[in-house]
């Protein structure tokens, strides 16, 4: 096992100052590997190729200016979306640990990262389900010969209710306060929605049973770790394509699907001087990629210490922008469709959210021959796309509690009972989104807990951490020694300035541009319901700077910060009490030589000096300073 550290030696005694990590291709045993390369891919193809890439992406780039929206979004893509990505998933596969305990080692003061991400997806787990529950619901109903949402025959439908179908390229009624089947069928079978967050009414059971069987199955899909997840992808991360092929290939088959293809690419320069665009390119970068969730991490973490993952990101990045735009092909055929079949224009079609997958593609549906097919493939695509965010998600609040607490959960049994205490702890909060002004409440979780505010807060702080404080160069060097290579020098550069100060300005943006949330357009939900909201947003910034207080605030020493600072930002490893000097009865070395100066011989190459970015705060001895 090769556990060679940068370090200093004292009295015989080594001080590393990069973190001990386990670098044996067999792995750790007790904490498990992947069993090769393709179950990580297609893990973290499953995590990040989700709802998002079919009900998002496709309206906000035909809302945004067509083919136009891909400036923003690929410049979002190229200075945020990759330069995350690889951080998150190369350090937890430096460290070999979930996301808390990684930011740890690297540097202690700073594993309120972790802890900020977890909260995030504590709060995930319990809403984002809720959406597969109705997926499942939808799907059990199209086993109909005639779906049920199609007509105005059932007992859920008003005298308000009209079938719409095209006689001679108009409506075959209009009149006022007129509703469609499908907005019924959703309204008041599905949700029973009340007249607000107020009126939580009753529990709709038959969702409650949706969530339940959701629920288990994400269990035994990560009850045995990745060993069962591992397997679980083969599956739930491949098939999906195979049903957006088939719904791709029937819907630019339809009359009228060359139009909507148009509105969905046709570029519109003009919209790109508005900032709005820029902040949804960039917010969808982050919701589509799933960083600063710690899901990169806790799935890097399980790779073979040597495995190429700057490859992997790279591919996984493109792979999921790509799918995002075949997706758009299949959702605009189908609205260029909707849209001369019902003689209205595409934006009165087009949707986003859920009013996509449940509202216009449900219409559209109802629309073709044999309509319960390809009900079937449409919802059974959507299930195992969230089913794959979700398991991953679990797993990654999983691996973080138990790199945490590995004495506690890493025994006979226990971590397939903290699984299960996660599922029923989630299940039972999922089940106020299922009542009659559950709707009411998804939308705050969904506006405001996984936020683009909190995961950009998130990703400010990660930059900063890596780039300027443990330091960019000696990450690149750590990224080096795994692969066997410098990457792209490019992704240093984002790293240190660009991503940090996107990061930033997108930010402020969002907060100087924020609008209060409500439902549909119409419904404005009461201070309180705003109240729980920003509570919900601000759980999970909070976590960092309360985190760098209770560190300085307990950290070993006394005097100022610069006295402390060695025991609370230089890296942690297993023989925590060699890494802080002060610990030790030593006295912190000159902050101002460079850390590479002993412990590591490397070929003789042609580098760049990246060292001074970083701001020394992680100091080291040469050789002639040894005592």
């Amino acid at each position: 096992m090769d556990s060679r550290v940068s370090g200093t030696t004292s009295n015989g005694e080594t001080k590393p100052v990069y973190p001990v990590v386990e670098k044996a291709e067999d792995g750790n045993l007790e904490r498990g590997q992947w069993n090769n390369k393709m179950e990580f891919v297609l893990s973290v193809a499953g995590e990040i190729i989700g709802l998002g890439n079919v009900w998002r992406f496709p309206y906000l780039c035909y809302k945004n200016g067509g083919g136009a929206f891909f400036i923003p979004y690929l410049i979002f893509l190229f200075t945020c979306g990759i330069p995350v990505f690889l951080l998150e998933t190369a350090l937890g596969q430096y460290t070999s640990q979930g996301s808390i305990t990684a930011w740890r080692k690297i540097c202690p003061i700073f594993e309120g990262i972790g802890y900020s991400s977890q909260v995030i997806v504590v709060l995930l787990n319990t809403y984002y389900i809720v959406v597969l529950a109705w997926a499942l619901f939808y799907l059990f109903n199209s086993f109909a010969v005639d779906l049920p949402w199609g007509s105005c025959r059932h007992e859920w439908n008003t005298e308000h209710c009209v079938e719409f179908k095209k006689t001679n390229g108009s409506l075959n009624v209009t009149f006022e306060n007129a509703t469609s089947p499908v907005i019924e069928f959703w309204e008041r079978r599905v949700l029973r929605i009340s007249d607000g967050i107020h009126h939580l009414g009753s529990l709709n059971w038959e969702l409650a049973l949706c969530l339940l069987l959701a629920w288990v199955i994400c269990y035994f899909c990560v009850w045995k770790g990745v060993k069962s997840a591992g397997k679980v992808v083969y599956f739930t991360a491949t098939f999906p394509y195979l049903m957006l092929m088939v719904l791709l290939i029937r819907g630019v088959t339809l009359p009228g699907a060359a139009q909507g293809i148009r509105f969905y690419l046709y570029p519109d320069p003009t919209r790109l001087v508005d900032p709005q665009v820029w902040m949804d390119a960039g917010t969808q970068i982050f919701f589509s990629f799933a960083i600063c969730l710690g899901c990169l991490t806790a799935l890097g973490s399980y790779n073979k210490y040597h495995n190429n993952c700057y490859r992997d990101c790279i591919a996984l990045c493109f792979l999921n922008s790509g799918t995002s735009f075949v997706a758009g092909f299949a959702i605009f055929s189908i609205l260029g469709f909707m849209s001369q079949e019902q003689g209205l224009p595409i934006s009165e079609v087009a949707e986003s959210g859920p009013g996509l997958a449940f509202i216009a593609y449900p219409r559209a549906v109802v629309m073709l021959p044999f309509s319960p097919l390809w009900a079937f493939c449409f919802f059974f695509m959507i299930v195992l796309l969230g089913l794959d965010s979700q398991f991953v998600c679990v797993e990654s609040l999983v691996t973080a509690l138990v790199d945490l607490n590995p004495e506690m959960f890493r025994k006979k049994n226990r971590r397939e009972f903290l699984i299960l205490g996660v599922s029923v702890f989630s299940f039972l909060v999922g089940l106020v989104m299922l009542t009659e002004g559950g709707m009411y409440v998804f939308q705050v979780f969904d506006y405001y807990a996984a936020s683009g505010m909190s995961l950009l807060f998130v990703a400010i702080f990660e930059s900063i951490c890596v780039a300027w404080v443990y330091g960019a160069g000696r990450f690149y060097d750590n990224l080096e020694d795994m692969i066997g290579y410098r990457p792209w020098p490019l992704i240093k550069y984002c790293w240190v300035f660009l991503t940090p100060a996107v990061c930033t300005a997108t930010f402020l943006f969002s907060l100087i541009k924020y609008t209060p949330l409500t439902y549909n357009k119409k419904y404005t939900y009461p201070w309180w319901g705003h109240a729980l909201g920003w509570l919900l947003a601000l759980s999970s910034m909070v976590c960092i700077p309360t985190w760098i207080v209770y560190k300085l605030s307990t950290s070993k020493g006394r005097g100022e910060v610069a006295q402390k600072y060695p025991c609370i930002l230089w890296p942690e490893g297993p023989a925590q009490q060699h890494y802080c000097p002060r610990r030790a009865g030593l006295s912190p070395p000159s902050p101002s030589l460079h850390p590479l100066a002993v412990g590591e011989q490397r070929p003789p190459q042609k580098r760049e000096d990246w060292h001074h970015f970083s701001l020394k705060l992680y100091p080291s001895i040469h050789p002639s300073d040894e005592h």
